[in-house]
């Protein structure tokens, strides 16, 4: 989830039924979206691919960055679940940290790298349809639509 402060129970409701203690519980909606934010991103070797297609990032709405320069190396792959709302992906708590070197961004929608976490500060935008073949520097958080 997001960071940000607060309680630790932020969150949570209580709840209880006749003849049981009180217990809390994450609302509905919040289990979905931690369920499919974990759902929707995925380490894969490079050259696996959901479609019949030579490209290194063959899959539609996503951000693919990879771990070697000229799109080689493993691949991370990341969108947003809502993708009107879009999300920041922080990569460190991905196992990514320094490991993206190029990028390629399937999405519609422009998508930003972050040289820290949280997608704080300022953004370096990959457009919609293009492609880095060399970052020239490790970002730490992505956003994605």
């Amino acid at each position: 989830m997001t960071g940000g402060g607060g309680a630790a129970m932020h969150g949570l409701k209580r709840t209880h039924t006749e003849g049981h203690s009180p217990r809390r519980q994450l609302p509905r909606s919040r289990i979905l979206a931690a369920a499919a934010a974990l759902a929707m991103t995925a380490l894969l070797p490079a050259g696996v691919s959901a479609q019949d297609t030579d490209s290194p990032c063959p899959f539609p709405g996503t951000l693919c960055l990879f771990e070697g320069e000229d799109f080689t190396g493993e691949v991370f792959m990341v969108q947003a679940i809502d993708p009107v709302a879009g999300t920041c992906v922080n990569l460190p708590e991905h196992g990514w940290e320094g490991r993206a070197n190029s990028v390629i961004n399937t999405n519609g929608y422009t998508a930003s790298l972050f040289f820290n976490e949280d997608c704080d500060g300022g953004p370096h935008p990959i457009d919609a349809h293009t492609s880095v073949s060399s970052l020239g520097y490790h970002p730490k958080s992505v956003w994605v639509y």
